[in-house]
């Protein structure tokens, strides 16, 4: 999935603002150091999400039978690649 780049900052912001408020939450370092690396681990959950999704669309145009996107077809074996994938990374 593609975020823009706003966005992700304001998630990073959502984050480091929210555990800002948890009282039993302690920062070790400055709030826009944890918004920085807030935004850096989106980043790569993002990332390995887009690979997921890439594995399971070439998993299904791998198949000799032509599958149209949006069918139900489509969408079952998009959720099984899919699955499969994460699993593979023991998620």
């Amino acid at each position: 999935m593609r975020i823009s780049r706003d966005k992700l900052n304001k998630l990073a912001h959502t984050v480091a603002d929210s555990l800002a408020e948890i009282p039993e939450c302690d920062f070790l370092e400055d709030r826009n150091t944890i918004r920085q690396e807030a935004r850096k681990a989106l980043e790569k959950l993002l990332l390995e999400e887009t690979k997921l999704d890439a594995a399971a669309r070439q998993k299904i145009a791998s198949q000799r039978k032509i599958i149209v996107e949006g069918s139900q077809e489509w969408d079952i074996l998009y959720r099984k690649y899919y699955n499969d994938e994460v699993k593979k990374l023991g998620l």
